[in-house]
């Protein structure tokens, strides 16, 4: 077995301003749901969650025994992390099918990445 992280991506800060409410919100959590019982029905989830905005992220450097501090995302980009699961699955044939299907479920792109093996 090897283990992949899934992230889900999102275009912009807008994206967490979330109206839990709406019918598009109720849809995607659903469907979010139905797929995370998926993975742990199937035995493959070791852990998952959304993450709150990149504007609460704080980025710490250990530079020559300096540490620094700064608010917000490390990359200035378009896209940031909003989440992601770690599943356990024999190949990269079967994460990637579980990318597909949690890229459906929560309607953004998931990047599939490999851990290192020890």
């Amino acid at each position: 077995m090897a283990e992949f992280l899934l992230s889900v991506w999102h275009d912009s800060d807008d994206t967490y301003a979330v109206d839990f409410e709406s019918e598009d919100t109720q849809r995607m959590f659903a469907q979010v749901s139905k797929f995370n019982d998926e993975v742990q029905a199937a035995g493959a989830w070791v852990f998952g969650g959304g993450l709150l905005p990149p504007t609460s992220a704080t980025v710490v450097r250990a530079e020559t025994g300096d540490v620094s501090m700064t608010d917000g995302p490390y990359a200035e980009s378009k896209e940031q992390m909003g989440g992601f699961w770690i599943i356990d699955v024999p190949d990269l044939d079967t994460a990637l099918d579980y990318a597909r299907r949690g890229s459906a479920a929560c309607e953004g792109p998931v990047e599939v990445r490999p851990f290192q093996s020890e």
